[in-house]
């Protein structure tokens, strides 16, 4: 319902699966709990080689509620809009599987990352395998597309980054099924904070890569090449101004993506740079699709020339 119910308010170009990302850890046996007032929060943390050694890929079936899902919003759809499939990345997954909740400073996972590396990278090529499982199972419940949100990426220094996300994620998507159905599978990588990467990331074999409100759009285009696809990247608070502003805003990440200084050809899915806040005025929201639909038209009348 959560997945489906905007897709009934707004003139929206595809559904993605409304789901935590910490269904995967959970189906480890990690005890997700949510308290009231505070976010989730896992009863057995990753915090010692004990924990970590007990770790293993979980049976896709204690994944079922979710594939039954997707089936379901498949079929709801009927053919109206395609359905984008999801998972956190390897990395993010372990921040908080570290950590147990969410985190201001990664202190705990950034300690073993640097004193025991070897323990992390253990939880990384568990969730690597899980996550291509995962996103695969989906598949084959009718996900059209599927996304790899590395939501904590960009906490990490460079080369550690290298080491702990970006490797790993691209184990993902070499698992990951490119056909189904005589379908193409579109497969989507995003990085919150990847900008100093980007080029990297572009490499990494993903149709589509999602960039936040930090990075200017031609000049993404430009560095990742030719035959890449970029997703975003409006600054999410823009949603708390009004619609003068929004509009303006949007024919700025437009027009920076169409900069006639970036010289290759590539797709661009409009989206914000990162997730929605739930103190966004609904109403808002449908002056954003509205002025992306309207202000995009002269983009496509000049791609098609």
């Amino acid at each position: 319902e959560v997945t489906l119910q905007p897709l009934d308010r707004y003139a929206l170009d595809a559904a993605i699966l409304f789901s935590d990302i910490l269904t995967v850890p959970d189906a480890m046996g990690l005890g997700l709990g949510f308290a009231e007032g505070e976010g989730p929060r896992f009863e057995r943390p990753l915090r010692d080689e004990a924990a970590v050694a007990k770790l293993a890929v979980p049976d896709m079936a204690k994944l079922r509620y979710v594939f039954d899902a997707v089936a379901s919003i498949r079929k709801a759809l009927a053919g109206r809009l395609p359905l984008i499939g999801f998972s956190g990345s390897p990395w993010t997954l372990a921040c908080y599987m570290v950590e147990g909740a969410g985190s201001d400073d990664y202190r705990l996972v950034k300690t073993m990352l640097y004193a025991r590396p070897e323990l992390l990278h253990r939880i990384l090529a568990i969730n690597a395998e899980t996550v291509a499982l995962y996103l695969n199972a989906q598949i084959d419940a009718g996900a059209q597309a599927v996304m790899v949100f590395d939501s904590w990426g960009g906490v990490l220094a460079d080369g550690a980054f290298q080491s702990f996300s970006l490797a790993y994620v691209e184990r993902v998507l070499r698992r990951l099924k490119r056909d189904a159905d005589g379908r193409r599978v579109p497969h989507i990588v995003f990085t919150k904070g990847g900008g100093p990467w980007l080029e990297a990331i572009g490499k990494l074999g993903a149709d589509v890569v999602g960039v936040d409100w930090t990075v200017n759009l031609g000049q993404a285009r430009a560095r990742v090449g030719d035959g890449v696809a970029l997703q975003g990247n409006l600054d999410p608070n823009v949603l708390f101004a009004g619609a003068a502003a929004i509009r303006s805003e949007v024919a700025a990440a437009l027009a920076s993506f169409d900069a006639p200084a970036a010289s290759t050809r590539n797709g661009h899915v409009f989206n914000l740079g990162h997730g929605i806040s739930q103190y966004t005025p609904p109403e808002h929201v449908g002056v954003l699709v509205d002025a992306v639909h309207e202000l995009s038209r002269q983009y496509h009348a000049s791609a098609k020339a």
